[in-house]
């Protein structure tokens, strides 16, 4: 059953009857406006999941192009390859934007209709008081009075129709353009949801071909797979019943695990490494390899230790309860001896050993051997060398240019300073500067062992380095900034020497 009509007559009248039929217009108007803003709160629901639908399509689409397969060997098949590239294949971006506009107009419409039912309601009252006190009037009063009381009685009757009109007419307005203020953008709305699914028929749609190409490539990589099987399984069934231990081909001459026994104040523990043996260079290295709960296997972050083999001589049975056990001799490790450059030699042996190097039928690529020749005696005789060069490495020349670069508080210009004036130094000094800074950076990352960090590298090679032309107090106050200089090649060596100048 629809709403009684509200006739603009009714509205002189003011009937119960009236008020009646205009309270059932309001209650209705205010269902109306109670469901669309709830429709509009779901409309917005809505919107908000087929957002979160498309992020998470977009999600799954990088995901797919991010993956790479990475099949063994060192070429694939066609058939890998196009699977790859699907995968890899941009997928189209759908974005959905679908926007309720009916809600500002509603809300404009119901804004109208209160403020005329508030100006409606106020002129009532206001004219229905006026006619009380004017029927309360005394028929005695002066006929002057009572005709002005006549007239404003008129007044306040016309004021009263004027908003009653306007009420009833912005009541009929409302309920006849919500039919189609709703609809419409409601209509939009549909027809944007509708156009999501639609889309995503013609993309399914569209899919097929690569589907069907996807299809065949994988069944042909299943194929691949199912051949190639059997191979491996009768490989693995030869190695499995060969009479002899199986060595697969490799660099090494001898590879596995070894427990290393290493003296505690409380006793001795055994710890496992994973080790490699060269025959042909003696080199041997060891990466510390422990077991976890659950048999994880964990291998430790820091480079594994190498060392040139001395001698490996199998312990007797007798010393030990152990069945295998080997006692190893090493050459002496310098990267990670203690003190590194810190610590001199005796200079009787670092004079003989710059003699020897130096000696006219000395070869140009000497090798010095460790068991003649120790760590501090080697590392004192470079240090004296570099001493004694008529000019620095680093130049007189430059030496004011490296000092006020590295004043700058700017770090990054530092670098760049620097940077610039490696590469302004002779061929000759830049070729022994670069293998000399390259030696301290792989001295610097074995600093938790041999404690020379590159501070500590740059109090020693500074003042060698970049040594002043002239001995003055202002000179000497300029050796902390030698020292500078020292860490940023040694800490910043890609940067600073490998990086070729770009003009």
């Amino acid at each position: 059953m629809g709403l009684p009509a509200l006739e603009f007559s009714d509205s002189f009248l003011d009937s119960p009857d009236f008020r009646e039929r205009l309270k059932c217009h309001e209650i209705e108007l205010d269902r109306t406006n109670k469901f669309i803003k709830e429709l509009i709160k779901d409309g917005n629901m809505l919107i908000s999941a087929l957002k979160n639908l498309s992020a998470a399509v977009q999600k799954f689409s990088q995901s797919l192009q991010d993956f790479q397969f990475e099949c063994i060997g060192d070429a694939e098949t066609d058939d890998e390859i196009n699977i790859g590239k699907w995968l890899a294949n941009d997928q189209e971006e759908n974005y959905i934007n679908i926007h309720v506009i009916y809600a500002g107009n509603s809300n404009l419409f119901f804004f109208f209709l209160k403020e005329g039912k508030k100006k409606f309601d106020k002129e009532t009252e206001k004219h229905y008081m006026v006619l009380e006190k004017h029927l309360s009037l005394s028929s005695r009063k002066k006929e002057s009075l009572l005709q002005e009381a006549d007239t404003q009685m008129n007044k306040e009757r016309q004021i009263f129709y004027d908003a009653s009109l306007e009420y009833v007419f912005k009541i009929q307005e409302v309920q006849e353009r919500k039919k189609f203020e709703f609809v419409e953008p409601l209509l939009a709305f549909l027809q944007g949801l509708f156009t999501f699914y639609h889309e995503g028929y013609e993309l399914a749609h569209e899919f097929e071909p690569y589907k069907q190409q996807l299809q065949f490539n994988l069944q042909n990589t299943r194929n691949n797979f199912e051949s190639t099987r059997q191979e491996v399984e009768n490989l693995m069934r030869r190695i499995r019943s060969a009479e002899q231990d199986f060595k697969a081909p490799g660099q090494w001459t001898m590879e596995g695990f070894l427990y290393v026994q290493e003296k505690r104040p409380l006793g001795c523990t055994w710890s496992r490494h994973y080790c490699t043996y060269e025959k042909g260079t003696k080199m041997f290295t060891m990466s510390n390899s422990e077991f976890k709960s659950g048999g994880k296997q964990v291998l430790n972050v820091h480079p594994p230790e190498m060392f040139k083999l001395k001698s490996c001589i199998r312990r007797r049975t007798d010393s030990i309860d152990k069945r295998f056990c080997f006692d190893i001799e090493v050459v002496e490790r310098c990267i990670n001896t203690m003190g590194l450059y810190r610590i001199g030699g005796v200079n009787s042996k670092v004079q003989r050993l710059m003699t020897s190097v130096f000696a006219a039928k000395a070869p140009a690529d000497m090798d010095l051997d460790p068991d003649t020749w120790d760590n501090k005696t080697i590392t004192s005789g470079l240090k004296n060398y570099l001493r004694c060069l008529a000019e620095p490495l680093m130049t007189y020349r430059l030496h004011k240019d490296f000092i006020m670069a590295v004043k700058s508080d700017d770090q990054n210009y530092r670098v760049c300073a620097v940077h610039a004036l490696v590469h302004k130094l002779p061929e000759k000094n830049k070729e022994m500067l670069d293998i000399l800074i390259k030696h301290l950076h792989v001295v610097s990352t074995h600093s938790q062992k041999n404690l020379m960090t590159v501070s500590n590298l740059g109090v020693i090679f500074g003042p060698t380095l970049m040594r002043s032309q002239e001995e003055t107090v202002a000179a000497m106050m300029n050796i902390k900034f030698q020292n500078i200089v020292v860490e940023i090649l040694i800490e910043n060596y890609d940067k600073v020497i490998k990086q070729a100048m770009i003009f």
